[in-house]
This record gives C-alpha cells, sequence and structure tokens, in this order.
C-alpha cells in the first residue's frame, strides 16, 4: 500500500470517526444526559458544604463541552483506526476492506471498552472518593493497557497455530487463552467499590448502560462507515462496474 493510499484511508477514517462521533453524540445526550442530571442532583442534596461557583456552567457541559468531547475522540478513533486499517489489511485473512474494518472495529470495542469496563465500569457524578481519582484513573489505563496487549498476543498466537490446527480450532484456542489471561488480570488487580450505600442502584445501572451503548454506537457506526469508504478507495472500479451493469440496454435500431 502507498502512501497516497495511506493518505487517502488516514482522511476517510478521520471522516468516518466524525460521523461516527456525531451518531455517539446523539445517543449521549439521549440516553447518558438525564442520568448524569439526576446523579448531580443526588449529589446536591447529600452535599455537606454549599455555596461552590462553577467553573464551566452545566448547560455548557452537557452541549458544547459534551459535542467537543465526544467528536475529538471520535476523530481520534477514525485516525488510529485507520492506520491501524492499513497494517492489518491482509493479514488478518482472506478478507476483504469492509470485513477487516468491521472485525477491527469489533475488535476494538472488546479490548478498549468492554474488558476495562468489566473490571471498573463507569461512574456517574457523586460516586467515587475525589482523593482516589489519580489512583482509579492508573488502574483504569492498565486495564485498558493489559486489555489490549492480550489481544494482539490473542491473534499472534492464534495465527501461528491456524497451521497446526487448523482456523477454526487455532481461533478458538487464541480466544480461549484471551479469556482466561484477562480473568487473571481481573483477579490480581485490585477492586474498585466507592459507591454510596444510599446511591440508588437503577440509576447506576441506567447510567453504565448509557455508557456502553455510546462506545457500541461508536465503534460499530465506525467499522460500517470507514470499511464503505475504504472499500471505495482500494477498489474504486467496483462501484462503476456495478453502475454499467445495472444500466438498461438499449437495443440497436433495426436497419
Amino acid at each position: 500500500m502507498n502512501s497516497t493510499a495511506v493518505r487517502s484511508l488516514l482522511v476517510r477514517g478521520m471522516l468516518a470517526g466524525l460521523a461516527a462521533g456525531v451518531l455517539a453524540l446523539i445517543v449521549a445526550y439521549l440516553m447518558g444526559e438525564p442520568h448524569v442530571d439526576a446523579a448531580i442532583a443526588f449529589e446536591e442534596a447529600h452535599a455537606h458544604e454549599h455555596g461552590e461557583v462553577e467553573l464551566v456552567s452545566r448547560a455548557v457541559q452537557s452541549t458544547a463541552g459534551l459535542a467537543t468531547g465526544v467528536l475529538v475522540y471520535g476523530i481520534s478513533v477514525g485516525g488510529f483506526g485507520a492506520l491501524a486499517f492499513c497494517f492489518a489489511l491482509g493479514r488478518v485473512g482472506r478478507v476483504g476492506a469492509r470485513a477487516t474494518a468491521a472485525l477491527l472495529s469489533g475488535a476494538a470495542l472488546l479490548a478498549v471498552y468492554v474488558v476495562p469496563f468489566l473490571k471498573y465500569p463507569a461512574n456517574p457524578p457523586s460516586v467515587g472518593d475525589p482523593e482516589t481519582i489519580g489512583e482509579r484513573t492508573t488502574l483504569y489505563f492498565l486495564m485498558m493497557a493489559l486489555s489490549i496487549l492480550l489481544a494482539v498476543a490473542a491473534v499472534i498466537v492464534g495465527k501461528r497455530l491456524a497451521p497446526r490446527l487448523g482456523t477454526w480450532y487455532a481461533t478458538v484456542a487464541a480466544a480461549a487463552g484471551f479469556a482466561v489471561a484477562v480473568g487473571l488480570a481481573y483477579a490480581f488487580l485490585p477492586a474498585v467499590n466507592e459507591v454510596p450505600e444510599d446511591f440508588p442502584a437503577t440509576l447506576l445501572w441506567q447510567f453504565r448502560l448509557s455508557a456502553l451503548a455510546i462506545q457500541v454506537t461508536l465503534w460499530v457506526s465506525f467499522g460500517l462507515l470507514f470499511g464503505h469508504l475504504a472499500e471505495r478507495v482500494l477498489n474504486p472500479k467496483a462501484a462503476p462496474a456495478v453502475e454499467r451493469t445495472a444500466a438498461p440496454e438499449v437495443a440497436a435500431p433495426v436497419v
């Protein structure tokens, strides 16, 4: 793959990430923000000190702030995803551009978010001790790094086992090894449970589901959109050929 194709895919990856970010933003605003407001109301009702001045108003946080964060994250996902696609294309099996993009986005969703989320799930405001935020952040990113490294190792092991076991059994063995390694990481890393006893369990559950829905929307949308754009870049003759095939034939005049 030459530099021109890589550059073109990178641009389209960022555009696909931006579009996926817009969809994720809609989900975040409709599903996530009401639970954030409810958690803030709970925090204010149980606060011992009042009168603190907000540096950024809640209205700005839930609109411009939310949009900036989600869209920048989506563009970043698109850029890194496009570069990973350029490396993975042709190395993950005999699959096309759209299938490669879908596989990568699904694997990234699992390794980057779902695995760390199951150990250290997202929490709404008023959940968590402010004094331990540094420790909790470190643990979360450590779990994310371990998950990504284990996923890469599972892919490498699967490819090396494939000639001896076949693709199916090699994939099953690699997935099982990944699950075992993640389970060991869950067991050895310390747990974090700082949810107040009187915090509504339903609100906590709904907030975490909405956080998961945002990530699923982002990664699935990116995989589908970028796969389509990448297919058009790498196989530009496919679309015109389809159009020519679909065009009605005009019968020649009979002389």
